[in-house]
């Protein structure tokens, strides 16, 4: 099979590796974009080479339509994700991201006979859960604005600048639709360890949500708390990148 053509689109290198001992693959949350993951390298191990989705309709895939129904993205991510991790790879996705991954894990064990040497997912229950408490994503414009700022951080940088938030508001709603519409399918459990990071203080996401994670993997698993709401990988930082690095290390470790 020939190399996709839009392989590159897909995936990003933060600091190209050839010589990594793994690859981490990053999916970030609703809105987000690569710039999520900005500067990441610099706080893992040098053995790690991270790449970042770089999904449609943000950043330098502006112009792009977003999709509004995630297993539709996740087919189209497939291809590219398979040639993509040809060397032992774990994935992290944070809220969508979760979501995101774990199906692309699924359909690529399924097409390609490849699963990750771990799982990390993020901020999101368990897909066999209800994933969210209400649909937003069809709301009014002012209303749709007023929910996500009640998510805190999703738009703390842009909420004061309404050019921006007039970009990013097709997006946003395309990625609430894809998420609020998921979904979930019940397949054999994987076989790799998973970890499931969640924030103490997250009111939508609470720790039993998490720990229905368990029912996706045979392998290891294991919930790790951090202080916060559903955005403590940025406000914990400090202790977000020292379990993150703790469990690629011990992955490696194990190799």
């Amino acid at each position: 099979m020939a190399r996709p053509s839009t392989a590159a689109n897909w995936f990003i290198s933060q600091r190209p590796n050839p010589k990594a001992q793994l690859r981490l693959f990053c999916f970030p949350y609703a809105g987000g974009g690569t710039s999520v993951f900005r500067g990441w390298a610099d706080h893992l191990p040098p053995e790690i080479e991270i790449r970042v989705a770089q999904l449609p309709g943000r950043e330098t895939r502006l112009s792009d339509a977003p999709f509004t129904s995630l297993l539709p993205l996740v087919a189209a991510i497939t291809e590219a994700f398979a040639f993509a991790s040809d060397k032992p790879f774990a994935t992290f996705g944070h809220s969508m991201g979760a979501i995101i991954s774990f199906e692309l894990v699924r359909r690529v064990r399924g097409d390609y006979g490849l699963e990750p040497q771990q799982m990390i997912v993020s901020g999101c229950r368990a897909p066999q859960r209800n994933l969210t408490t209400k649909t937003i994503y069809d709301l009014p414009e002012p209303e749709f604005i007023k929910e996500l700022t009640a998510l805190n951080g999703m738009l703390r940088d842009v909420i004061e600048h309404p050019e921006l938030m007039q970009l990013l508001i097709p997006t946003l709603r395309a990625d609430f639709e894809a998420i609020q519409t998921y979904a979930y399918s019940p397949e054999p459990p994987l076989d790799c360890p998973l970890t499931a990071f969640g924030g103490l203080q997250d009111p939508e996401v609470m720790q039993e949500d998490l720990e229905a994670w368990g029912e996706q993997t045979r392998g290891d698993f294991k919930v790790r708390m951090f202080p916060g709401d559903h955005f403590f990988l940025h406000s914990s930082q400090a202790e977000f990148f020292q379990a993150l690095s703790q469990e690629l290390r011990q992955l490696m470790s194990r190799q």
